[in-house]
């Protein structure tokens, strides 16, 4: 069977202590602030408030979950930004908005050892370079980035990687490496744009074994008292679970056909939407 794990967007210790609880994998701190609102301004997506000091917090109470840090792209103070967040004890760090090798292998020397490291790719550039960035040693995964590699290509809808076969031309090549991968978020089970459950039939399919839980399992909460009455978490995580079980089982014809419904879908909702209005109607998968 496939095994895939969540990771969950939070600074709060008492909602990761409760997503933990509910079976993510995961839980992730976002640093990342540099040049993001300038890519993401015209887009409803969320610009995380994270700080150094929510490492602490929230691995003070990550017991069950592996705990992960976004990191600033690469600039001149990331030997010292990566020094502070490795001190402060997180499993995984993820390096964004990469371009080149070269910024991966510092990256990866300036770790060390220290921590598992994941590249999000998120750029044309790494996209293009994809082979040589690959020859770094070190890269324990990778993880595709639909949100702004879509905004970096000048396309129209981040899905139009999953249907144009991009994200399979890379994971292609990620995975003849030998090296884990994921790509984007999912909402929650049969909802979404591009239903989540097509969605799930290609990362089974593409053997991707990382996904992010969009802010879809967030509900908009303002609390953790709040989340509980909009949201069972634990049900939520039960039900991707038992999906993907259901798809592991399915044939290769069988998860074709599922890729091709989301090429339909994808076509469609470019020609009859994407050109006539915003894209806010996809935020909540990512």
């Amino acid at each position: 069977m496939t095994i895939i794990e969540f990771i969950y967007i939070t600074n709060d210790p008492e909602l990761a202590r409760y997503a933990q609880d509910s079976g993510v994998d995961r839980i992730m701190i976002d640093l990342e602030y540099r040049e993001k609102r300038e890519r993401q301004a015209h887009l409803d997506t969320v610009i995380s408030k994270h700080s150094l000091q929510d490492i602490n917090r929230v691995r003070n109470v990550s017991h069950n979950s592996k705990l992960q840090v976004r990191v600033n792209p690469m600039h001149s103070g990331s030997e010292r930004e990566i020094n502070e967040v490795i001190s402060r004890g997180p499993d995984i760090i993820m390096l964004p908005m990469f371009k080149t090798r070269q910024e991966v292998e510092r990256f990866i020397s300036i770790i060390n050892g220290r921590a598992a490291t994941s590249l999000l790719l998120e750029t044309s550039q790494a996209l293009v370079r994809i082979d040589d960035i690959l020859r770094a040693d070190g890269i324990d995964e990778v993880h595709i980035g639909l949100n702004d590699l879509y905004l970096s290509m000048g396309l129209d809808f981040m899905f139009e990687l999953l249907s144009g076969g991009i994200v399979e031309y890379l994971a292609t090549k990620i995975k003849k490496k030998g090296i884990r991968f994921g790509f984007g978020g999912i909402s929650r089970l049969g909802r979404g744009v591009v239903d989540s459950r097509l969605v799930l039939s290609e990362h089974v399919r593409l053997g991707s074994q990382i996904v992010i839980l969009s802010r879809d399992f967030h509900g908009r909460a303002k609390s953790l008292d709040e989340l509980k009455i909009l949201i069972n978490l634990e049900d939520e995580i039960k039900k991707i679970r038992s999906y993907i079980s259901y798809l592991s089982g399915l044939s290769e014809k069988e998860l074709l056909q599922n890729s091709e419904k989301i090429s339909h879908i994808v076509s469609e909702y470019v020609e009859t939407q994407v050109r006539e209005q915003p894209l806010s109607s996809m935020k909540d998968q990512f």
